[in-house]
């Protein structure tokens, strides 16, 4: 076999697919879908979380160090439909180029009444039938972004969507074992809307779908009756809301604390709900445990 020179044995080496893959930048709204990113790009990817550990999409105000991010990012990734609304100010100020990932795209969504008006529930990726839907569209921008490392990408988010169906099936199947009348549950605010409807819970919340709501006094009142009426014993708080108009509905109806859920943030690296796959498992079992 002739051997190439080496000037062009080097040009060659230069030009290879292995020389010429990249890692992308990329930047998700918030830790729950930055963690889907995480998993599915691995060693390709390196991503920011706008809204950090523990923090609230809702009321998230961007800074100027975010601007910075989102203006030197290859791709950014948002949850959507409604959840983020203070990124279009943010993308502009920016001067990002691109067109944000929609991660919620092809999911079908609910309806809610929030204050009245009829809206789309934001909290989609609480059901992980549709965090699968999040992952897939998740690893197609990947693999549009990095097509040179289009496989590696593939083999990792199938592997995570695997994982994700397997988390999805057993949620059905516990809480399917569960009776009816028991699988009920209050929380801080109206979060698991995609979560009830997929696995068969009701939650009773005393705000709507934003954090940034506020409960009217004849709302909590009906509320408190209602947990009376149909033996709601547990209360969760959330990790990134304020917990006091919960605990001041469980004093009157006598619900003991079954814990802290995360719907919205993740913990930190320290705590129990470091990555979404975690997240989802503790919020399941908490629940469970609660039912029982």
């Amino acid at each position: 076999m002739k051997k190439l020179p080496l000037s062009l044995a080097i040009g060659a080496m230069l030009l290879s697919p292995l020389t010429m893959a990249k890692t992308v930048n990329a930047v998700a709204s918030f830790t729950v879908l930055g963690d889907i990113v995480k998993e599915v790009g691995g060693s390709h990817v390196n991503v920011k979380s706008l809204v950090g550990p523990n923090g609230d999409p809702h009321t998230f105000e961007p800074t100027p160090k975010d601007s910075q991010e989102l203006n030197q990012a290859d791709v950014v990734f948002v949850s959507g439909l409604g959840l983020e609304g203070w990124l279009d100010r943010l993308v502009k100020a920016s001067g990002y180029k691109g067109h944000p990932v929609v991660a919620s795209t092809g999911i079908s969504t609910r309806k809610m009444v929030d204050d009245g008006e009829t809206i789309t529930d934001p909290h989609a990726w609480n059901s992980m039938a549709n965090g699968v839907v999040y992952a897939t569209n998740v690893m197609n921008a990947l693999i549009k972004a990095d097509p040179e490392d289009a496989a590696d990408i593939r083999k990792s988010g199938e592997r995570y969507i695997q994982q994700l169906q397997q988390l999805d099936s057993w949620a059905k199947q516990s809480f399917a074992a569960i009776p009816a009348e028991k699988r009920k549950v209050l929380t801080s605010h109206d979060a698991f809307g995609y979560f009830g409807q997929r696995y068969g819970v009701e939650f009773k919340a005393p705000v709507g779908f934003s954090t940034e709501a506020e409960a009217s006094a004849s709302d909590v009142a009906a509320l408190i009756k209602q947990l009376k009426a149909e033996h709601i014993n547990t209360y969760f708080m959330e990790n990134q809301t304020d917990p006091r108009l919960v605990k001041q509905i469980a004093s009157e109806t006598g619900a003991q604390a079954g814990g802290e859920l995360y719907p919205e943030a993740l913990s930190e690296a320290n705590g129990p709900a470091p990555t979404y796959v975690a997240a989802f498992k503790h919020n399941v079992e908490l629940m469970l445990a609660s039912m029982k």
